[in-house]
């Protein structure tokens, strides 16, 4: 099973945590993406929602697993072909939450391009935003070292 092993500045990352477990908790009870319009209500919302709502919980706990106790120890994150697809899921998932509860102040357009310059936000925006690219690359590499080995699994 391939396995990466990513090895993070404790400094750089550890402030960006608070908003990940923010996110993820708001995220709990409800999903980062509406359900289609058939699905809101009645018998489809259980349907659709129960099992959308359990793999978007299980994924979350897995990517707050990767900054446990050992974490702060090493400094190292790692990926496998088992937790690759959960994890991508998960990281979308908060930054979609981020975007919603923190950057909402930022046009979509500066967003897509990245055209911001971080040194003129507030301190809460300019964090948020570093958690959103943090994320971002995330699924970046594990799209780049694990991409063949999702599709093929």
């Amino acid at each position: 099973m391939k396995r990466i092993e990513v090895k993070l500045s404790l400094s750089a990352v550890a402030p960006l945590l608070d908003i990940i477990k923010t996110a993820a908790g708001s995220l709990a009870w409800s999903l980062a993406v509406a359900l289609p319009d058939f699905a809101r209500d009645g018998e489809w919302r259980d349907v659709w929602a129960r099992p959308l709502l359990e793999s978007q919980n299980t994924g979350l706990a897995q990517l707050l697993g990767l900054f446990d106790s050992d974490f702060f120890k090493t400094g190292v994150i790692a990926f496998d072909e088992e937790n690759a697809t959960s994890l991508l899921r998960a990281c979308a998932a908060v930054r979609l939450q981020v975007r919603a509860q923190f950057l909402t102040a930022l046009p979509d357009a500066v967003m897509e391009t990245g055209a911001v310059d971080p040194v003129t936000l507030d301190d809460g925006t300019r964090k948020a935003l570093m958690c959103h690219l943090f994320l971002a690359t995330m699924q970046e590499v594990i799209i780049r070292h694990l991409g063949n080995s999702i599709l093929e699994g």
